[in-house]
């Protein structure tokens, strides 16, 4: 059986999405300027046509009572204006009547561009749960990596998506501010956290899937490469520092060596602990690669 639809790839969702239905309403990244992300840099960023979108949609109308997730892709539709996506979250409501969540990659300076208005009614619409790679809290790293943030625009950015109602997934890179500004990045990081009390967060590991060099002429900085003991410290301090109280953590991305899961703040002490060992007996771990190695 031929899929319904084709996709401008390469097309990217957040694991959690797996079974989601993907439509592209953007096709690339409006920003992609990010010296560590390579997912759409070799896109031009536009708005696909609507009526090209809800031909995607309608081509899964035989599937209507099946589909109770949509993710809509490419990199940050928040850009795209409130009275297109609520056009588009209405037709999707409207084609799919089981349908129970609607959730998009965004960051924080397109939250923060809507209006308090504008974020409750795409929230009514059914836009429920938002990506939010914030990469790091620290303003010097961000501006090392090229995100376009700041420490506080992104807390800006989140307190006003969930003050609508909407829940957050947020990302933290472990690393990506290497050796010079990795205790920095570690704490504020976690104040970022503490202030916006995301409801998911995950964290990833620094992947430069061209090359470390490539990510050092991208870095507006100097990057020094951490080891994964270092990279483990890294994580300890932002853990240790993290004042969450009902927040699920994931650290189990193919780029984590040592896996964690659970909630933040009740399982906080286990992760350390877990960490701690990881730091001083690596060796008796659970980490990935230990498994390659035959222990």
């Amino acid at each position: 059986m031929s899929f319904p639809i084709t996709y401008n790839e390469p097309l990217y969702r957040p694991p959690s999405e797996g079974r989601s239905l993907i439509i592209q309403i953007t096709l690339g990244c409006s920003w992609n300027k990010c010296s560590f992300c390579e997912m759409y840099t070799s896109k031009h960023f536009k708005a696909r046509k609507e009526e090209d979108v809800f031909k995607d949609i309608d081509a899964f109308l035989p599937y209507a009572n099946e589909i109770r997730k949509v993710f809509l892709a490419d990199g940050d539709p928040l850009v795209l204006s409130t009275a297109r996506l609520l056009r588009i979250l209405t037709k999707l409501k409207a084609t799919f009547p089981k349908l129970q969540r609607i959730s998009t990659y965004a960051s924080p300076s397109n939250l923060a561009n809507k209006s308090d208005t504008e974020l409750k009614e795409l929230y009514e619409a059914g836009l429920t749960l938002l990506y939010v790679g914030i990469e790091s809290g620290d303003s010097e790293v961000l501006e090392c990596i090229q995100k376009g943030e700041t420490f506080q625009t992104t807390i800006e950015g989140i307190n006003k998506s969930k003050a609508a109602g909407m829940n957050s997934s947020v990302m933290i890179i472990n690393g990506v501010g290497g050796k010079l500004l990795s205790k920095q990045h570690a704490l504020n990081s976690a104040k970022v956290l503490n202030e916006t009390q995301p409801k998911y967060l995950s964290t990833l590991v620094l992947t430069p899937h061209k090359g470390i060099e490539h990510y050092r002429n991208r870095y507006k900085g100097v990057y020094e490469i951490q080891s994964q003991q270092e990279l483990f410290i890294e994580l300890h301090q932002f853990i240790e520092n993290l004042t969450l109280t009902e927040t699920i953590f994931r650290s189990d991305h193919a780029s984590n060596n040592l896996i964690l899961k659970g909630v933040l703040g009740k399982d906080k002490a286990l992760f350390l602990n877990q960490i701690q060992q990881a730091i001083q007996a690596p060796e008796n771990a659970n980490l990935r690669s230990n498994f390659s190695k035959g222990f």
